[in-house]
């Protein structure tokens, strides 16, 4: 006899559903968890899943969507932090979710969806890291350039891993070659 099963809102299980495939995409791999897994993980079938995302880069977004949100709300608490604080903390979380930033890497040459989401969460952090220079004095014929290298040099940080002290000294160097103050 099946169980009676108490109604779900269905925010409450999409959530459930995100909150699994988060689990199990950073600790194994977006291409070794199988939507099975994901399911079962949850506590829903499979067909549950599709009834909540197309497909597993639907999911994928959908897990990217929750992280990048809640990395943001932590985020909006260090605006009193020195930009290179920041930048060190920004490349601290990415390190924690290396393996959905390999996957969005891999997959946006692939999956539209994913080249679209990628291109939006670059705009969204190139607007910050232009506002920081600006407000920390950097010329403006600088900022676009000065932006992209910062970016390319966090990205950097990830994918090379080293020290915090290394990592530091970096960031360093990259604003002194500007000549924009070093953000202590």
């Amino acid at each position: 006899m099946p169980r009676n099963r108490r109604p779900v809102d269905r925010a409450e299980k999409r959530s459930e559903i995100v909150t699994a495939a988060t689990a199990l995409f950073v600790d194994d791999g977006y291409d070794n968890t199988s939507m099975g897994r994901i399911a079962a993980a949850a506590g829903v079938t499979t067909n549950t899943i599709y009834w909540y995302f197309r497909d597993k880069d639907e999911l994928l977004i959908g897990v990217l969507d929750e992280v990048h949100s809640e990395t943001l709300t932590r985020f909006t608490t260090l605006n009193q932090v020195p930009l290179g604080e920041q930048l060190l903390w920004a490349v601290g979380e990415l390190e924690r979710y290396h393996r959905l930033v390999d996957t969005v890497h891999a997959r946006t040459s692939i999956s539209p969806q994913i080249d679209e989401w990628h291109n939006r969460f670059h705009s969204t952090w190139e607007g910050w890291v232009s506002r920081e220079l600006t407000r920390l004095g950097t010329p403006a014929a600088d900022i676009e350039p000065m932006t992209r290298v910062t970016i390319f040099v966090v990205e950097s940080m990830m994918t090379h891993p080293q020290t915090h002290r290394e990592k530091r000294a970096i960031l360093d160097l990259l604003f002194r070659t500007v000549g924009t103050p070093t953000p202590q």
